[in-house]
């Protein structure tokens, strides 16, 4: 599918001209006048990124950036604005954005900054995929199982998984080798990871109840 690059700008001709630059590198286009506007026709979850001025009417780039944080994570967004600065750019840096370029920015400098936005949001979706199936295949664990889970990637052993389920050792190994084969998991170490991923273990252990 080919990325589509979202403008986010109240300069109508300056939108345009942008628009068009990105449309010639082989992308598809969308256009918003405002960050409200943006947020008001939210884009499907598709390849792309955003294109972003910082002084906009209405919610600001920067507002916009935060509020983007929560609704449409897996979307970069490099800033092209005139009214940039130092401070502006360090703060937008470390919001999370992907680039911070200069009105009027080259077509090169442009292009270059797409490409990496392109290439991070692609690994932001292959990231999202991947959570997505840890969280199948870890609510495919029947609750036992999930008590078990949750005491063996703190480290504990099967005696004292045993005793704090109140069952035997022997019925402990089975839960785990269940567990084992339902995660996909072929070490401890590999359960722990799917557990950290998950953020099960910021958590105290309790039985994960299956959606």
């Amino acid at each position: 599918m080919t990325p589509i690059i979202h403008i986010v700008d109240d300069d109508d001709s300056f939108r345009t001209a942008v628009g068009r630059l990105i449309a010639s590198y082989g992308f598809r286009v969308a256009f918003y006048e405002s960050g409200d506007q943006f947020l008001t026709a939210l884009p499907t979850p598709e390849p792309g990124c955003i294109v972003l001025d910082l002084q906009l009417p209405g919610l600001s780039g920067s507002a916009l950036q935060e509020r983007l944080a929560e609704t449409a994570p897996l979307l970069p967004i490099i800033y092209l604005t005139g009214e940039g600065n130092i401070q502006a750019g360090v703060r937008a840096i470390k919001a999370g954005a992907e680039d911070f370029l200069e009105k009027p920015a080259s077509g090169e400098a442009l292009k270059e900054a797409i490409d990496r936005a392109l290439l991070q949001n692609e690994r932001r979706r292959a990231e999202h995929d991947r959570v997505h199936a840890l969280e199948a295949l870890v609510a495919s664990l029947t609750p036992r199982e999930s008590e078990v889970f949750c005491q063996m990637v703190r480290g504990k052993r099967n005696k004292q998984i045993a005793y704090a389920i109140s069952t035997s050792e022997r019925t402990v190994k089975a839960h785990r080798h269940c567990v084992m084969e339902k995660l996909g998991a072929k070490s401890l170490a590999e359960a722990v990871s799917i557990a950290e991923r998950m953020g099960l273990l910021d958590i105290s252990p309790k039985p994960m109840r299956r959606a």
